[in-house]
């Protein structure tokens, strides 16, 4: 069992503090079991007490975890998704991927699709992208005006408040890797059959615009890290160290949680 640590306290961004991601090295792999072998053997008992806990929240059925994933095009989210949660009971974690806006949904506010995907009491929710979107691409984008993207830092962090009030746990990953860990990704996706779907024209364009969203990841990174629902930086250059930082955090969150199975009805 692993210990209900503030381990993850390394990679977690103080609230009110600037960000700056060129401070954040994405090849870190500090605070690791060992090199490569050693943090791999380490994660099937990290999955295993991972599946515990989720299987005591799915029983006790009165409180949820929202995991919010947000990384740049070929950052591991999907990775994430298929190698951390592959342990756990299906029933109880529900997994929304959130793609350019419907015209349904752009007749409404910019967080009502997002409300209606929120984990319900004893669920984890997984956001594979998520509301902010709505102040990344519509920033780097110009989408929207500069006062109205501005403005949905304070609209998340009331909507992450209620949501805590309401019983889910909100925790953010920000999957960070190097300009030049992308490009080797994409190559490995333009010449490897098998990964050759997931490879679109559109994630050069957005190449183009990196720097652009270094900055505006870190702004909304800074704005909207709070103690209720905080963002966590975690280097993903290696899966194999991301796969283990992520089940470290989700572990350590669901202590802090501390689910229990109900008393039998008599």
């Amino acid at each position: 069992m692993v210990a209900p640590t503030p381990e993850s306290k390394r990679w977690r961004v103080k609230p009110g503090h600037r960000v700056d991601l060129a401070d954040h090295d994405p090849g870190s792999s500090d605070g690791a079991p060992g090199e490569r072998a050693e943090t791999e053997a380490a994660i099937p008992a990290l999955l295993s007490e991972l599946a515990d806990l989720q299987d005591r929240l799915w029983a006790e059925a009165s409180r949820s975890l929202l995991v919010v994933l947000q990384a740049l095009d070929a950052g591991g989210k999907d990775g994430t998704i298929k190698h951390v949660f592959r342990g756990v009971n299906p029933q109880g974690v529900r997994v929304t991927s959130f793609k350019e806006p419907t015209t349904v949904e752009l007749a409404h506010d910019f967080l009502w699709r997002v409300h209606q995907a929120t984990p319900r009491a004893g669920e984890i929710g997984i956001f594979n992208r998520s509301h902010y979107e709505d102040v990344l691409i519509t920033r780097v984008h110009g989408l929207v005006p500069e006062a109205t993207w501005k403005a949905r830092y304070g609209l998340i962090n009331s909507f992450e408040a209620l949501l805590a009030q309401g019983g889910t746990t909100v925790i953010k990953l920000f999957l960070h890797i190097s300009k030049d860990e992308q490009g080797k990704r994409f190559d490995q996706r333009m010449n490897d059959p098998d990964k050759r779907w997931k490879f679109r024209p559109g994630d050069l364009a957005e190449r183009e615009h990196w720097d652009e969203y270094q900055v505006a990841y870190a702004d909304a990174l800074a704005a909207t890290s709070t103690d209720a629902s905080p963002w966590y930086i975690v280097p993903a250059n290696h899966k194999w160290y991301r796969n283990w930082a992520v089940s470290r955090i989700l572990i350590e969150t669901l202590h802090e949680i501390g689910p229990h199975y109900p008393q039998p009805s008599v």
